[in-house]
């Protein structure tokens, strides 16, 4: 039997699949043709040639197909890194190019995963509103997934990945690569080792949508459908409307049904080291308030431009280390620009970098770092507190991933063929997701949600939590 076949007929029974290791087959770098792994593209430009160009330029890869509602976009995506004065950029375009030239090609990633057989995974890199399809149909066909964050557009679709994930045992990862950098690691490493004490609050933000996308503004008017766009492929899940300019190929993270704004998008990154390090559970309690919604209140078009999300914990989870002392956690986040408090303790000249950023706030002083993790400084609640050289003594304990922060792709290229252990795989990302979107939930319920710990929300009913699917686009079993 083909080794691509046993692999989708052992994942269809809910058995891990078997992957032969590289230096099994012939030594270390021996690239054998059942060793090559071949992936799927769906939505291969924009993020999606940023994931795919890495892998592109891996010799054990081969990128056997594309799916893109707008080939034109993709095309762009290859000629814009050509065309770059970075000699890097322009060898990732000419690796780009030339395995999307030998690719197969498709418009809707259903047909994709339906016609092409000797796929070994699929990178995910749609609108938001498309993930979780595309995730459950290619996990059903015992492909590994890589998803770019958020995982899903909803609560509920972020359970059935998980379970989906753990039923069928193929490999996933989801896109925030920040997850694999040193920076982050090392947080998470110094947090739990009790540099900062037990942490008792910890608050997140960053600039966006600000200069990215709209965001708080109406709905443009209909107009006709660009003759290359197949609407309809692009609509999915959402019920039938209009083309409106202003939506594809970017602007989309902002419009209801479409994305789920600027939460997200950046906590991926940003609310990532703070549920990590202190292994947090489901909150029990979420309130987002911001400013209007863009158009009708009743039917908005687009998200709040800033907003402000408070989540209550009960407690940390088992593997918060030294942070822990039984407290219960407040975790804070803001978009927009729109920042935490000047520390009380912070000295005179002090900033926060308005891109983004993380502090934990400990009962020992305070760390604050910015968006990957990168450039923590530290704040000691009394002077003869060195924190830094504490913090300099921790020993590493959790592993380092290949190439770090760059390397998110390639490591879930190597988990494939069972080298390296997943960095961010599904039964850790889809419950970091669940907390994101709890804030997004809350927002849409207009009060605060109280959430128990099966995941129930306890005071509205259960709509903030999924979606409706059009037909022909209905989420499988």
């Amino acid at each position: 039997m083909h080794r691509r076949s046993f692999v989708r007929t052992a994942a269809a029974a809910s058995v891990a699949p078997l992957i032969v290791p590289r230096h099994v087959l012939g030594g270390v770098g021996f690239v054998a043709p059942s060793d090559t792994v071949a992936v799927g593209i769906i939505g291969a430009g924009g993020m999606g040639a940023s994931n795919a160009a890495p892998l592109a330029m891996m010799d054990d890869v081969r990128i056997a197909a594309i799916a893109d509602v707008d080939m034109g976009r993709v095309a762009e995506a290859v000629s814009g890194r050509l065309g770059s004065d970075n000699p890097g950029s322009r060898a990732a375009g000419a690796a780009l190019r030339d395995a999307y030239d030998g690719a197969a090609r498709f418009a809707d990633y259903r047909e994709m995963l339906a016609g092409v057989d000797d796929l070994d995974g699929v990178v995910i890199a749609t609108p938001d509103h498309h993930h979780a399809l595309a995730a459950l149909l290619a996990m059903d066909r015992g492909l590994a997934v890589y998803c770019q964050k958020p995982l899903t557009f909803t609560v509920d679709e972020s359970r059935r990945l998980a379970a989906k994930a753990a039923q069928t045992g193929v490999v996933t990862q989801m896109g925030n690569q920040g997850h694999s950098g040193d920076d982050g690691r090392r947080v998470v490493e110094m947090v739990r080792a009790g540099v900062l004490g037990p942490i008792r609050a910890v608050q997140s933000w960053t600039n966006r949508p600000n200069g990215w996308w709209p965001q708080g503004v109406p709905a443009t008017d209909p107009a006709p459908v660009p003759a290359d766009l197949p609407w309809d492929v692009y609509l999915g899940p959402n019920p039938e409307q209009p083309y409106r300019p202003g939506i594809h190929p970017f602007g989309w993270r902002g419009w209801v049904g479409f994305g789920v704004g600027s939460l997200g998008d950046m906590g991926a990154h940003l609310v990532d080291f703070p549920v990590w390090a202190l292994d947090l559970p489901r909150p029990s309690r979420v309130e987002t308030r911001h400013t209007p919604w863009g158009g009708d209140r009743d039917a908005p078009a687009t998200y709040p431009l800033a907003t402000v999300t408070s989540y209550h914990f009960d407690g940390c989870g088992p593997e918060a280390g030294m942070a822990d002392a039984g407290q219960p956690v407040e975790m804070t986040w803001y978009d927009g620009g729109l920042l935490p408090p000047t520390p009380a303790n912070a000295p005179e000249g002090f900033t926060l970098d308005p891109n983004g950023g993380v502090i934990f706030i400990g009962e020992r002083g305070l760390l604050i770092h910015e968006t990957y993790g990168t450039n923590p400084r530290f704040l000691p609640a009394a002077p003869d507190l060195d924190l830094e050289a504490e913090a300099a003594a921790v020993p590493v304990s959790l592993p380092r991933i290949q190439d770090g922060i760059r390397g998110h792709e390639g490591n879930w290229i190597r988990a494939i063929q069972g080298t390296e252990a997943i960095s961010c795989p599904f039964d850790y990302a889809a419950h970091l997701n669940e907390i994101m979107l709890l804030g997004v939930a809350a927002m849409n319920a207009g009060h605060p949600i109280s959430v128990a710990p099966d995941g129930t929300v306890t005071n509205h009913d259960a709509s903030i939590l999924t979606r409706a699917y059009r037909e022909g686009w209905a989420l499988p079993a």
